[in-house]
């Protein structure tokens, strides 16, 4: 009776690894709640359906992906033990996500800690693949210094000559890196004449942004910078609205713009609304990228709603490690890097080149205008928020390698990733 016993628990044993060796985990660390969680939903739905496609053309080297979630509520203390978690207790190969630079460089590094990778999604903070950089990180999305330098573009043309700016920024380490890029490339570096705020981040109220607009007011800024996002951006802008600030001022720049943000501030108040960023789902049509317009056709089908920047972001990094893991052929995190190092890609609009000396994912980059409201109301969806203005090459935007290694010594981080 006991070699019944023993035998039956030992086939199951051998059933169970059989199972779980068709099996691999990815990890998905993304706000379901909190100031970001608008932008973590849509990286939740893009990643599933890229899930989905991958699985149904036979999986990562014939394993099926199992996507493993994790809620970081956008704070950097929650991402570390999700990281943790998913790595030691759910054995996840590679994990990706983060809308807030904070999470995405803490989960980095614990993943680094682990040997295994972590791929930005949303992630703008120049320290991500600066200061931060380490050899298990990479970043999909652009940085601050790259959304800065094709937005200033506008500014200085439209709004130098005698502006007044002021700036309201979230106050971690993408508000301040952004700010950094903004105030440079727009040439309002004075900070006695070009003023700011700050604003917690998480945990920002609406007194918070009430107070630093009304201080935006008081000193008769002619353009207002929002270097906030999320939830936090369209609690500002509307409070701005509600004080008649939108009225007053010139411009109303947000740095890093997404259509999430858009839609929950509404088309009327985000009317005339500039701002950068690197991807929006009416890019693959005004420029016919084929696999872009599919993947929003999808998406839209699925949700009635437009794929956001995050939702691309999270879609192609599915896409690009499953690419990268089968041209090494093995999920060894070494040989996937050496795979990934300087790989150029096409994915969901132009070229796109994973960065050797900084894993930064190289890409064009764009200048953004808030339509009118009665054309966004147009729209099926009352989505069709942005009206493209400017655009830069990723080569042009991006910082050089020798920006890079004067800010990695400064850092006193060493001049290649480890």
């Amino acid at each position: 009776m006991l070699k019944k016993i023993l035998f039956l628990f030992s086939t199951l044993i051998l059933i169970s690894t059989m199972a779980n060796a068709d099996v691999v985990k990815i990890g998905l660390n993304y706000p379901k709640t909190g100031p970001y969680s608008v932008q973590g939903l849509a990286q939740l739905r893009a990643a599933n359906m890229a899930v989905e496609e991958i699985n149904a053309k036979g999986g990562i080297l014939g394993n099926k992906i199992k996507l493993v979630v994790r809620n970081t509520q956008s704070k950097a203390d929650i991402s570390q033990k999700n990281v943790l978690e998913m790595i030691d207790k759910e054995n996840c190969m590679m994990i990706f996500g983060g809308s807030a630079s904070s999470v995405a460089i803490e989960g980095g590094r614990v993943a680094k800690s682990k040997g295994k990778l972590y791929f930005g999604t949303l992630t703008y903070s120049n320290a991500t693949t600066g200061k931060a950089g380490q050899l298990y990180m990479f970043r999909e999305c652009y940085n601050a210094w790259m959304g800065a330098k094709v937005l200033a573009n506008y500014l200085r043309e439209k709004f130098l000559a005698g502006r007044k700016y002021y700036y309201i920024t979230a106050n971690y380490t993408w508000g301040w890196t952004t700010e950094e890029s903004i105030r440079k490339f727009s040439y309002t570096e004075n900070e006695k004449r070009h003023r700011r705020s700050y604003t917690p981040f998480p945990g920002a109220t609406d007194k918070d942004f009430t107070v630093a607009l009304k201080r935006a007011m008081l000193v008769k800024a002619d353009v207002l910078v929002l270097v906030l996002f999320g939830k936090d951006m369209a609690r500002a802008l509307t409070i701005a609205d509600k004080l008649g600030l939108k009225g007053k001022v010139k411009a109303i720049v947000v740095p890093n713009l997404t259509l999430g943000m858009a839609a929950s501030t509404g088309p009327k108040i985000m009317e005339g609304v500039i701002g950068s960023l690197p991807w929006c789902w009416n890019i693959p049509y005004l420029y016919d990228y084929k696999k872009g317009k599919e993947f929003v056709e999808k998406f839209a089908r699925q949700y009635n709603a437009y794929p956001s920047t995050s939702a691309a972001s999270a879609y192609t990094i599915l896409y690009q490690y499953q690419d990268a893991v089968q041209k090494a052929g093995r999920f060894d995190a070494k040989a996937v890097i050496a795979a990934l190092e300087g790989h150029k890609f096409v994915s969901l609009k132009d070229e796109q080149q994973w960065r050797k000396f900084d894993h930064q994912c190289i890409q064009t980059v764009y200048t953004v205008k808030c339509k009118p409201a009665n054309e966004v109301l147009k729209d099926k969806f009352q989505q069709d928020y942005f009206e493209i203005i400017d655009k830069m090459s990723g080569n042009e935007a991006a910082r050089t390698k020798e920006h890079w290694s004067s800010i990695r010594k400064e850092a006193g981080m060493p001049d290649k990733l480890e």
